[in-house]
């Protein structure tokens, strides 16, 4: 069928009700008797507002990751797809896969099984957006495809629990069975209830997965009434808005768009068509999910549409600014904005915005006006004798600012040769008689009261600049305007405060702004509109801005919780216990004192009720009373912990302060730490020279011979000592004469830290060199022959095992088992010769100089002793 015999939606408005017990924002429709649509609670198209959100976001996030964002629209349909049917994490399984073939995912997305394999899988392969792995039978035939989805893999495992890709089974098996009933194949399960095929089952071939993605972002993009939440901005005239919005989804042109919408329109899931406005002219083009609209309950009645093709007149909506985005461009889109809040019986947009031209465009050739003509009302035509308004002109611009059929008070008739209607006077004739404006003139669609104008002298014309602010400040724009200049200027503080308070309540503190506008549209609601708004400023401080808690939990507002959108579970509970204690006197009073008349028992039970308020409120004050002690405890313990640290941080001050002068242990250099910086250096080499020789000995020496592990250790030794030696001379070759003896403490530590530099830059090369030993062993053979046998035995080889990427494959299996191996029998070594060495030398601690002085004063001193005394004796 063509576009324009397509049929539209015009959806009646649904009558609501409260839920018991709900507060006043949950609301919930209830279809009129016999107007009920074809789909029921389990309708897969019949999503909650938080289910609907969730997904959605998941999509974007999903279709906006960096290995997905660039591909054409069959790969990200496939992503889409694959994401939705991977297994959701339980448990300590979190494998996050999913089986499919290629034949089956083409017919996911309307294409062949060999476009699959050759133009949707390798591209998603080669931006590291999906791996594969092909599942064999017994005898090596491939039966299917193991997928993982990168990006969802990425934010289990790096984005944490809130990541929007993180989805639950249940939230996963809801987008699933929203896609098959969007473009789902259809199959029949043995013993199970087949799946009918879904909407776009049919559609087939070129643009088949750019039609499916288009159709299940709308569909996500679309509130419970039915209506595509359109983009704002100006769009061009050709396109249409809902082409625009369609365009910012796929990310594609504003005239690709409208082609992927007239397809959709001729399918029959889309209807579009044009506002319905009270001067019959052509009003805001809109779209509706036919689908969504039947899958709700919503009655469809046939209306005039429009094709995509011809000129849709599209006034810009309020706050809207600047050009329209380019199709690359993410983010909000209009205002609100898709996926902002929704209301379950109202349409997506609105009618025409505040302050809108009430013209529509104007043919090129001009009729001339001739009297009778002058009833039809059309613009343009001449004020006659009278100079008023025609008729039909009159009947929109004098509504009152609601929207309703009360007509405001006529303007006062202007002078005989006024301008036409449309044409812009140099000076109105009504200012330049009185200088003010009549009380019931309107002003920007609003009325406005006798007074402000005054006020008003300084105030903003617009919304703050800042784009938080006019987001939150949006549904209250036409407040706004009635405000003084130092009224604005304290709505936008406490705004801002408001905002910044709830950024630190959200995980994502950016819906902030969405919040407050959010609470602004519920409070209009519950007052009835702006008009009878009587004094903004007190409204606006005092209800519009004040958060109202249900509960004691500081995230409630309304009984709705700011920082899910649900329901307050606390509020809730309050409510059932309430309840229940309610039920529990009653009962009671019924076993206690039967046969009591109804007012006699209900005053009996407000008596009890009272009683046990009253005892609830004793033990409410006790309970403060005790966290109150409770509080003052936990912070005298804080400030004593507080002290204690503080006594021990001075303690370990003063300790390192007394260790600071103590002399080092090895040369008795004064104000040392213990250790002076060259003997430290000197332990090092020494440990590093005791390490080389025991990762030498253990490939060159009997581990069970200590003579010969010390003779490889002293080896060892002698070939670090003539290394350090020769770096040595060449520190000395390099230094200044007389810079040695200038500081004789700095030329130590130099000479030290050379020495350790040659032990350590030694050290891995001994290392090195026993591991390629080691890697010779019998143990290292044996076990890289196994391995080499291992892989080359595995299925995937065994059609060709002496093949060269079998051969190769095992060779590198075998090389690393060898390296295993290798670095197995050095640790066992070492540690072995470790615990032999530690076993043979029995460590003897050097007693002070006060206790050995007096043993050495009480020795003669033969010849041989004053020998080595002179012999030590400092020259």
């Amino acid at each position: 069928m063509s576009a324009v015999a397509a049929p539209a939606a015009v959806l009646p408005r649904p009558r609501m009700e409260f839920a018991r017990g709900a507060s006043r924002r949950r609301l919930r429709s209830v279809p009129v008797f016999g107007q009920s649509g074809d789909g029921g609670l389990d309708d897969p198209l019949r999503l909650g507002r938080a289910m609907r959100l969730r997904l959605r976001d998941a999509v974007q996030a999903l279709l906006a990751d960096p290995s997905i964002a660039g591909l054409k629209d069959a790969a990200k349909l496939a992503a889409v797809v694959l994401y939705a049917k991977s297994r959701a994490p339980q448990g300590e399984k979190n494998d996050l896969q999913t089986s499919i073939w290629g034949s089956e995912l083409g017919r996911w997305l309307g294409m062949k099984e060999s476009t699959v394999h050759h133009k949707v899988l390798p591209v998603l392969r080669g931006t590291d957006a999906l791996r594969t792995r092909v599942v064999t039978d017994a005898k090596g035939h491939p039966t299917g495809l193991d997928c993982l989805v990168m990006p969802l893999w990425n934010a289990h495992h790096g984005g944490g629990p809130g990541h929007p890709l993180a989805l639950s089974k249940a939230e996963l098996a809801t987008l699933l069975r929203l896609l098959e009933a969007l473009f789902g194949h259809g199959w029949t399960p043995e013993n199970k209830e087949p799946t009918p095929p879904g909407l776009l089952a049919d559609r087939r071939g070129k643009g088949a997965a750019t039609d499916r993605l288009g159709l299940l972002l709308m569909v996500l993009n679309t509130r419970a009434s039915g209506w595509l939440q359109l983009c704002g901005g100006s769009v061009k005239k050709k396109e249409g808005r809902g082409a625009a919005t369609l365009a910012r989804l796929l990310g594609c042109s504003p005239s690709g768009a409208r082609k992927v919408l007239a397809r959709l329109t001729e399918a029959g899931v889309v209807a579009r068509q044009h506002k319905a406005t009270a001067t019959r002219m052509r009003g805001r083009g809109r779209v509706m999910l036919l689908p969504v609209a039947r899958a709700y309950g919503r009655t469809l009645t046939p209306v005039e549409a429009v094709s995509g093709s011809g000129g849709v007149f599209s006034q810009r909506p309020d706050g809207a600014f600047g050009d329209h985005a380019p199709a690359g461009a993410t983010g909000a889109l209009g205002t609100p904005g898709i996926g902002g809040a929704e209301r379950a019986g109202k349409a997506g947009d609105r009618e025409r915005p505040d302050g809108a031209e009430l013209h529509a465009d104007h043919a090129s050739v001009v009729t001339p006006v001739v009297p009778p003509q002058l009833s039809c009302g059309f613009s343009g035509e001449g004020r006659g004798v009278e100079g008023r308004r025609p008729e039909r002109a009159c009947v929109r611009e004098d509504q009152a600012a609601d929207g309703g059929t009360t007509v405001a008070e006529s303007a006062p008739p202007v002078a005989e040769d006024g301008p036409l209607r449309g044409e812009k006077p140099g000076e109105s004739p009504v200012e330049g008689r009185d200088g003010q404006r009549a009380a019931g003139a309107v002003a920007g669609g609003r009325p406005k009261a006798v007074g402000w104008e005054k006020a008003q002298l300084q105030r903003r014309v617009g919304l703050p600049a800042d784009l938080g602010l006019r987001v939150a400040l949006g549904p209250v724009a036409g407040l706004w305007e009635r405000l003084s200049g130092w009224q604005q200027g304290q709505v936008e503080a406490a705004a801002q405060a408001e905002l910044t308070r709830l950024a630190g309540m959200l995980e994502r503190p950016q819906m902030a702004p969405r919040l407050l506008a959010d609470r602004f549209t519920d409070r209009l609601q519950e007052t009835g509109g702006e008009a009878l708004v009587d004094r903004p400023f007190p409204w606006l401080m005092r209800r519009g801005l004040v958060q109202r808690q249900a509960c004691s939990d500081r995230r409630c507002d309304d009984g709705i919780r700011l920082d899910t959108g649900g329901a307050c579970e606390n509020c809730g509970n309050v409510v059932h216990i309430r309840r229940a204690r309610r039920a529990k006197i009653a009962a009671e009073v019924d076993r206690e004192l039967p046969g009591l008349s109804e007012g006699e028992r209900r005053r009996v039970l407000e008596e009890r009720l009272r009683e046990q308020a009253a005892i609830e409120a004793e033990d409410f004050v006790w309970r403060r009373e005790r966290a109150r002690v409770e509080q003052a405890r936990r912070d005298a313990a804080r400030a004593a912990a507080q002290e204690r640290a503080e006594r021990e941080r001075q303690a370990a001050a003063a300790a390192d302060a007394v260790r600071q002068v103590l002399p080092c242990e090895d040369c008795g250099l004064q104000r040392s730490a213990s250790l002076c910086e060259a003997c430290g250096f000197r332990r090092r080499t020494e440990a590093a020279i005791v390490e080389a020789g025991l990762i030498a000995a253990t490939w060159s020496a009997d581990l069970n011979d200590p003579g010969n592990v010390a003779a490889v250790a002293a080896h060892v030794r002698a070939s670090l000592e003539a290394d350090i030696e020769r770096a040595r001379r060449e520190f000395l070759e390099l230094m200044e004469p007389g810079a040695l003896e200038a500081d004789p403490v700095l030329t130590a530590s130099a000479l030290a830290f050379a020495a350790l530099q040659a032990a350590e830059q030694a050290l891995p090369k001994y290392r090195s060199n026993a591991l390629g030993r080691l890697g010779r062993t019998e143990e290292a053979e044996a076990e890289a022959r196994r391995a080499y046998k291992t892989e080359q035995g595995r299925r995937w080889y065994k059609h060709n095992p002496h093949g060269a990427d079998a051969v190769a494959a095992a060779t590198k299996a075998a090389d690393a088992a060898r390296e295993r191996v290798a670095e197995y029998l050095l640790a066992t070594r070492l540690e072995h010769l470790r615990e032999q060495s530690a076993a043979r030398t029995e460590t003897v601690a050097a007693a002070p100089w006060a206790d050995r002085l007096p043993e050495l004063a009480a020795r003669s001193l033969d010849g041989g002793t004053a020998g080595a005394v002179i012999a030590w004796a400092p020259s």
